[in-house]
């Protein structure tokens, strides 16, 4: 039962940070975007870039 005297403010302190970066992350526009990075990766790129991710000119 003691052990809940520890436990509680840390799983509250958890939560509230966890609903903190949530937040932000909306705000600074993570979730704007949905569709472009799916069809982004079916684009396909005209010029290969070697191992580095340089072109190959």
């Amino acid at each position: 039962m003691r052990s809940l005297i520890y436990l509680m403010p840390v799983a509250i302190l958890l939560g509230s940070a966890g609903l903190g970066a949530f937040i932000w992350s909306l705000r600074s526009g993570q979730y704007e975007d949905m569709d472009g990075a799916a069809q982004r990766i079916l684009l396909d790129d005209d010029h290969p870039t070697d191992a580095d991710g340089n072109g190959s000119a």
